[in-house]
């Protein structure tokens, strides 16, 4: 592991790790950073259920999520049945979710644990001021597929984006969803907000270089406006990643007309983790994946299966 990323990674406060498939690696990535964060208080998380020992959907084995003794841990109570450590209870959150209320524990050995934690951003947020309060000097947040929530700064400061070959039997096609991803992920952020509007977005736009967009930015708002041509060279500024759903070409085209897509806030991608062997029986070569995913992001790929181990 590079040292820089070492370094970054000690210095986050909040991190949520992000897969674009099941099978992705996101849960050894988690337990590599669980096992060298030994020394610290963690506290953890997710936003889905994680840690079945059997994929529900894939029904292929999964590694267990294992965390130190010391570990603060924010799961429904239903899951506690699951895990082979020694807890206590330390805090009844009041979250509900189908698999009962949402209660921090504190794990007193270390072992295996499954986690289904708060489905609603601000839950989430809470959740981490919980753990912060009960002495954590870290949190993690395990993300679930196609939460791109995750990637909004009011969730965590920084994200690992993890990929694989389980996404599509094409590598090309898994390298650039990947990095489309990445690039909503990682939109700049706005250095001066347009004022609030009620105006319809074309109305603003004829009268200003940039607009705020309250709600979802997606193909049917952009397109319209991209062929009346009153929006090259503008600014759109949204909330954070998650409001942006627009197609690759979309977002191209943007580009090509110079508009600029900027977000009010945003955290920042530490690395991608490409993980070559699929759940479903097929494989890509690693130098290549890794070569290919490395040429479409500004930030370092690891090979999961190698260089986390």
């Amino acid at each position: 592991m590079d040292r820089n990323i070492s370094e970054n990674l000690k210095s986050v406060r909040t991190l949520s790790i992000v897969g674009m498939c099941k099978n992705a690696g996101k849960t050894t990535v988690l337990n590599w950073l669980l096992d060298r964060s030994r020394d610290r208080i963690l506290g953890l998380t997710s936003i889905g259920r994680d840690g079945e020992s059997t994929d529900v959907v894939t029904g292929t084995e999964k590694p267990g999520i294992f965390v130190p003794e010391g570990t603060l841990i924010a799961t429904a109570k239903d899951m506690l049945a699951y895990s082979d450590i020694t807890l206590e209870i330390v805090y009844t959150t009041g979250i509900p979710t189908p698999l009962g209320e949402v209660v921090i524990v504190r794990a007193r050995s270390a072992g295996n644990v499954q986690l289904a934690g708060p489905s609603i951003t601000s839950q989430l947020t809470a959740v981490s001021d919980l753990f912060f309060s009960l002495g954590a000097e870290q949190v993690i947040i395990d993300g679930a597929l196609g939460r791109k929530s995750l990637g909004a700064r009011t969730v965590a400061e920084s994200v690992i984006l993890c990929t694989g070959a389980s996404y599509d039997m094409r590598m090309e096609k898994v390298v650039s969803d990947t990095a489309n991803v990445f690039r909503i992920m990682n939109l700049p952020k706005a250095s001066v907000l347009p004022p609030q509007s009620e105006q319809p977005l074309e109305a603003q736009l004829r009268t200003s270089d940039a607009a705020l967009i309250p709600g979802a930015l997606t193909d049917s708002a952009v397109l319209p406006l991209l062929k009346s041509g009153v929006l090259r060279n503008k600014r759109l500024v949204v909330k954070d990643p998650s409001k942006v759903l627009l197609s690759p070409d979309t977002f191209d085209k943007l580009a090509v007309r110079n508009v600029a897509l900027e977000t009010e806030q945003a955290a920042k991608t530490l690395f991608v983790t490409v993980n070559p062997v699929s759940a479903y029986g097929w494989k890509f070569d690693p130098d290549a994946f890794k070569r290919a995913m490395q040429e479409r992001v500004d930030v370092p790929v690891i090979n999961v299966r190698e260089a986390i181990q």
